[in-house]
């Protein structure tokens, strides 16, 4: 009798407890989501099936996901702990990831599909499993000519074996000159990087990858009494000093260059006049922008007779490097003295094509700027302090002003039916400095904002959502 009820109550369990789906791997390899991580992109990066994903987490929906969630990966026999996503930044190579994580190479090249070292391009994310019987190696130090691995043991109080462990070096004779090396304990605060030249303390690069459209911030810690230069795709960089030895570059990125790897290099020259350089492929990626409607507008505003010089003396404004930065903290928008009655009306970045009315000329392009609705006579205060370097009528862009707020930086206002401004006079952040309208190439009357960062025009959006630099 106690059998046939133990035997009912084990079947009528089968009924009233809810299923669990079976967790293969528990334990690990356990992956945290990303933000812009979907499902299917993360069964694609560990070459998984997405059904096989979904079963061993439990999910069915493939929507089913947030930034921060923990997923156990299946098919990964033999790894443990978590598998974290980490973005290559300037000077990170794949001799100095490995050192600092302390992952095999196999497991490394297994995880990500690494073929060979040269894909460390900055701002690619690769995957590096974390243990907790790992060693920590926070510390960055690097071999002085004539310093050997014995006194470099004793200054970070570890002993020569573990130094050469650590750094996968055949014995204590192998540590070079200038070689970046890893060892346990607190890091110095500085930016981990390997590979760079003695005149680069540290460097690093804000907001990878960056996109089209996007804006760069370089940071670098340099010796004493260095002047930096360099390149980011073709544009050469203006760094401005910051703090401490720390210089600091801006650098917009064209919304139509096609997503790729170009060039980053930085340029070091010391007090003695010796050049010191280092250079890294970045990644580029796509801003996504969509496509507007076909715009038909008067074939004046398109003709490249008309459009070309003009565009030429933009850039010519918008050259100098003022080492004079106005600006201070956040920009705020240039309709705040409206902002209960407009809304965003076409966004930077979008693909438009022009067609001139009564004619076959067509001309493809972009939306430089951000605008805001508003009827005329709207009030346009500045977004940021600075100096105006612009003011007056243009074909295209209509009744224009010109702001340079220092650093390479400068912001457009178009299309306005009033100026208030005069050359070389001061602004002040939310200042009025002109009145919307409908000049130029519109369709009806509102503000253009324009931004541009070291010659390129980038997406205002950003500069309104994070600081910079």
């Amino acid at each position: 009798m106690t059998k046939r009820i133990f035997l009912l109550l084990f079947l009528f369990s089968f009924f009233i407890l809810p299923f669990q789906p079976a967790q293969a791997q528990a334990g690990g390899p356990v992956y945290v989501v990303q933000p812009g991580d979907s499902l299917s992109s993360i069964a694609g990066r560990f070459n998984v099936s997405l059904a096989d994903l979904m079963a061993v987490n439990g999910i069915t929906d493939p929507n089913q996901l947030a930034a921060g969630q923990q997923l156990v990966i299946p098919g990964l026999e033999g790894i443990t702990g978590v598998l974290n996503a980490e973005v290559i930044n300037f000077g990170d190579s794949y001799r100095s990831l490995l050192r600092r994580t302390q992952v095999s190479p196999e497991l490394f090249r297994k995880l990500n599909h690494v073929v060979s070292p040269s894909e460390f391009y900055v701002g690619v994310s690769m995957i590096v499993p974390s243990e907790a019987e790992r060693p920590s190696l926070s510390s960055r130090i690097s071999p002085a000519t004539g310093e050997s691995l014995l006194e470099m043991a004793v200054k970070q109080n570890t002993d020569v074996w573990s130094l050469a462990q650590y750094n996968n070096l055949q014995g204590s004779w192998d540590g070079l000159p200038g070689d970046t090396l890893f060892a346990p304990g607190e890091g110095n605060g500085e930016t981990i990087t390997n590979g760079l030249p003695p005149a680069f303390v540290s460097a690093e690069m804000r907001g990878l990858p960056l996109k089209q459209g996007g804006t760069g911030v370089i940071k670098v810690k340099t010796l004493p009494n260095v002047t930096l230069g360099g390149i980011l795709v073709d544009h050469p960089l203006h760094f401005f000093p910051v703090e401490d030895e720390t210089q600091v570059a801006l650098q917009g990125v064209h919304a139509l260059l096609p997503p790729g790897v170009y060039p980053l290099r930085l340029d070091a020259t010391l007090p003695d006049g010796s050049r010191q350089s280092y250079e890294q492929f970045i990644l580029i990626v796509s801003g996504y922008y969509p496509e507007d409607p076909i715009l038909y507008v008067d074939p004046a505003t398109i003709d490249p007779a008309s459009t070309e010089p003009e565009l030429q003396q933009l850039i010519q404004v918008t050259l100098p490097a003022n080492p004079t930065r106005f600006w201070v903290g956040d920009f705020i928008s240039p309709a705040s003295a409206y902002a209960e009655s407009t809304y965003f009306t076409s966004r930077y970045g979008n693909r438009r094509t022009y067609i001139g009315q009564g004619t076959n000329l067509t001309i493809p392009g972009f939306h430089t700027g951000l605008d805001f609705g508003g009827g005329d006579g709207l009030p346009i205060t500045a977004p940021a302090a600075g100096q105006v370097v612009f003011a007056g009528p243009l074909t295209v862009r209509g009744n224009a002003t010109i702001i340079d707020h220092g650093w390479g930086v400068y912001s457009g206002f178009w299309h306005q039916s009033a100026i208030q401004v005069q050359v070389g006079q001061m602004v002040q952040q939310n200042e009025v400095i002109g009145l919307v309208g409908g000049t130029g190439r519109v369709t009806g009357a509102h503000l253009h904002w324009e931004l541009w960062v070291n010659g390129i025009q980038v997406d205002p959006l950003d500069w309104l959502i994070e600081t910079y630099p």
